[in-house]
């Protein structure tokens, strides 16, 4: 059976190539400006009257040369400019992969985070690239982890097991943050552990408002109750690589079940970035950068389209 790794360096050999002799149009070189990704799904139980814009970053893996600094801060100008009322980080801000030119810290990457606005707030859950790159506490097996305790001083709410309402004009909701599934170890090498717990932070719900969860893996998702209106997950990055619509590797304990964009499974609702970032080699083939944009409630507002972020609308 081939293998992740084998696979990407095999299409990495292929996309050189291509882009030698004109290039391909599926192939996304690093520095590709991100599209945006439009959702506006029919939550069942969601109050019309609760408008809510909701901008989601999701595996940024700063580093270059796919993710230099300053385009981290492009990044972030575009998804303030599509004036969001709340922002989400889905988690993998570092990059841990052996390709990069230079390692660039996670306190770099929220250093720029920092300029993220939006009315309600800006969120973050941590991915499991970010449980890596923190060697002390895979020691130790527990957190709290680097870029945790830098998004936290950059003014970024970081929400592990935790789960908080907050009040909009229309409404309130809350906004639930689960710990990463795979903080140690790889499922697929072998036996993991996570910091997840998803009953103990549901259980800090008390009362009938709107529930929205983030989670960096969607694996979680079977086990999301009907009780939460919308999950929202990053890490699988569509595949990275896609040939002809098809994503050959997705790391996921369910393959390509949650590869990528909005599932409904039992009228539970699910949504997976495509994310920005590369991992395991700096390049993407067939699946473009992108920052999610979902509307949720009354009927969009005027669309606002980001500066250097050409819209891609999707179901």
């Amino acid at each position: 059976m081939i293998t992740r790794r084998a696979l990407l360096r095999v299409l990495a050999g292929l996309g050189l190539a291509g882009a030698a002799t004109g290039g391909y149009a599926g192939w996304v070189v690093p520095g590709a400006q991100p599209v945006i990704a439009r959702y506006r799904p029919a939550l069942p139980g969601w109050p019309g009257e609760l408008t809510l814009r909701i901008a989601a970053i999701a595996d940024v893996h700063i580093g270059p040369p796919a993710m230099p600094r300053d385009r981290v801060a492009e990044i972030v100008a575009a998804a303030n400019a599509l004036a969001p009322d709340l922002i989400v980080l889905l988690g993998d801000y570092v990059a841990t992969h052996r390709f990069q030119r230079a390692r660039i810290p996670v306190g770099d990457f929220a250093a720029e985070a920092a300029a993220l606005r939006a009315p309600l707030g800006v969120y973050a859950v941590m991915g499991n690239h970010d449980w890596r790159d923190d060697a002390a506490a895979q020691r130790r097996r527990a957190g709290p982890i680097a870029g945790a305790l830098a998004l936290q001083e950059a003014g970024i709410a970081v929400l592990e097991n935790e789960a908080r309402r907050i009040q909009a004009p229309g409404g309130a909701f809350w906004l639930a943050g689960l710990g990463d599934q795979w903080a140690f170890g790889h499922p697929v090498r072998g036996r993991t552990r996570g910091v997840d717990d998803l009953p103990g932070t549901l259980a800090q719900i008390d009362d009938d408002a709107p529930v929205l969860l983030l989670a960096h893996e969607p694996d979680i998702f079977p086990r999301v109750p009907a009780r939460v209106a919308l999950t929202l997950s990053g890490h699988t990055h569509g595949g990275q690589i896609r040939v002809l619509g098809y994503a050959p590797v997705v790391p996921s304990l369910y393959g390509r079940r949650y590869a990528h964009g909005h599932i409904v499974e039992d009228g539970r609702h699910l949504i997976v970035s495509a994310g920005l970032g590369c991992s395991g080699v700096p390049l993407r083939f067939g699946i473009p950068p992108e920052i999610v944009l979902v509307d949720l409630g009354a009927p969009a507002r005027t669309r606002i389209k980001a500066a250097r972020a050409p819209a891609r609308d999707t179901a």
